[in-house]
Formats: structure tokens, sequence, C-alpha cells
């Protein structure tokens, strides 16, 4: 097993429409604004940025992440990350019901940053559940965002 290789997979049910929902995740640069672990998000050029993100753990993980498919009428986001992590990520958005929206994150990274790997193991519960937390938070914000509060 390699310690250092990672999948997540987290759903978030959110009361609003597909499309709104998209739009907002669409929108990687405003992430900042809403997503109190995403610290900065810069753009490059059109597919490329910057983003760094810090959880509950102290420390800050840079990526550098590409635009791979970004498909409006299928709802998905899909993007190559670098950086301290490598590997990608994708969102799936869909309807769960009249006025609701079921959004799945998946991602599936390596750590290349070195501390991160040397902790691979003795770590690896806290890393875990620093992700879960992070994502836990962002499905609230984003809920809190589309309700417009």
């Amino acid at each position: 097993m390699d310690w250092s290789h990672y999948r997540f997979r987290s759903v978030w049910n959110l009361p609003a429409p597909p499309a709104a929902v998209y739009a907002v995740l669409a929108a990687p640069d405003d992430y900042p604004r809403w997503w109190p672990q995403v610290r900065e998000a810069a753009r490059i050029d059109e597919r490329r940025g910057r983003v760094r993100v810090r959880s509950v753990l102290p420390y800050d993980l840079r990526v550098t992440v590409t635009a791979r498919r970004e498909d409006p009428h299928a709802h998905v986001l899909e993007v190559g990350l670098g950086g301290d992590i490598e590997g990608w990520a994708r969102w799936t958005v869909a309807a769960d019901g009249a006025h609701s929206t079921r959004a799945v994150y998946e991602q599936e990274v390596d750590v290349r940053r070195p501390l991160l790997r040397r902790l691979a193991v003795p770590a690896r519960p806290f890393f875990r559940v620093n992700h879960a937390l992070m994502m836990r938070a962002g499905r609230r914000a984003l809920a809190a965002r589309l309700a417009g509060t």
C-alpha cells in the first residue's frame, strides 16, 4: 500500500437547483469568498490556477489546478492537480428532487510534499479527518452562499 495515496469522496446535498450549484463551483476564483479553508485562488491563465488550502492541521497545501473538463450540460467539472499533491478532482452535480441538488466530489491524489510523505503512516488518520472537516465546512458554506446568507 502506498501510504501517500488518497482517494476521497464527499456527497453534498444542497437546497438549490443544479445550475445554481454548478455555477458557484465553476467559479474557482470565488472559492476563498465562501469556503474558509480555501485561503487563496489565483488564475495563471484561462485553464490553470494556483490554490492554497488549509484546514485544521497547521500546514498549507499549495496546488496548481488545471481544467480538464467543464461540461455545463452534464454538470461535471474535472481538474488535474499538481504541486504538494498530484492527481485529479471532480465535481458531478445532479438534481436530487424538485428543488435540491446532489453534488459529488471525488479526488484521487498522491502527496508530493516531503514532510507530509514522511508523516504518511503515523499521520494518515489525521490527514483524512482534516480533509473531512474541510469538506464539511465547504458544504455548509456553499449551502449558506446559495441561500444568500
